[in-house]
């Protein structure tokens, strides 16, 4: 009596006919997930099928390999073989041309997504002149003499420049008494013994301590001259 089309043995023995290959019973419980069977009923449907005749199977050592009656299949001749694989190779190339054909389309599709909608177009432009507005009003009181920047503001930056500007004198102090007391003595050649310690002077870099503490004064001279 076959097994009834939705009972265990059934979709078991039609999963196994339609894999044609060797499987195990962790194999098929994994495959068949979707029809919440448990590992044990797909065991135990494997054992029945296979002891009824209905599917094949190999012992090794405690391992069992289900496989499906190979007599229930029509085997191919040699001609229906040959155009089985010009079949399969037409299919192939049909099957090439239309991924081809798939990524040409999601290639426009992207293109397309990427443009800006006519909304988006308008809000843009919004945005734009807006900024453009803002810049010119600015620009307006720039041409008038007027401060954008606050007093308060702009003393605390001098201040904190002031700051910078006595700890670079103070520590470039600090390195020359520290490098006189080093070098006082020593038979070195100093620039030689510089280069072997990877030390550079502000001049090796480009930058003087002089020229940013003019800038400094040079801008408190400008304030109160305005």
């Amino acid at each position: 009596m076959p097994p009834k089309s939705d009972s265990t043995e059934a979709i078991v023995l039609n999963y196994v006919n339609e894999q044609n290959r060797p499987l195990n019973s962790q194999n098929v419980a994994d495959s068949l997930q979707k029809y919440n069977l448990k590992k044990a009923s797909i065991q135990k449907a494997l054992d029945t099928l296979a002891d009824s005749g209905k599917i094949s199977f190999k012992e090794y050592g405690k391992q069992k390999i289900y496989l499906a009656r190979q007599d229930q299949f029509d085997i191919p001749n040699n001609e229906e073989l040959a155009y089985m694989k010009e079949e399969n190779a037409k299919l192939k190339e049909h099957l090439d041309q239309q991924k081809k054909e798939i990524t040409e389309v999601e290639g426009e599709i992207k293109s397309l997504r990427s443009n800006l909608t006519l909304g988006q177009i308008h809000d843009k432009e919004a945005k734009l002149r807006k900024e453009v507005k803002e810049m010119e009003d600015k620009l307006v009181k720039l041409r008038g003499g007027v401060t954008l920047v606050m007093p308060e503001e702009k003393k605390a930056v001098e201040a904190m420049y002031s700051d910078k500007i006595s700890q670079w004198r103070k520590r470039k102090r600090m390195f020359k008494d520290l490098w006189d007391a080093i070098t006082e003595n020593s038979p070195k050649d100093l620039k030689e013994f510089k280069e072997e310690l990877g030390i550079e002077y502000d001049e090796d870099v480009g930058v003087n301590l002089q020229s940013f503490s003019e800038l400094l004064h040079h801008g408190k001279k400008r304030t109160r001259g305005q």
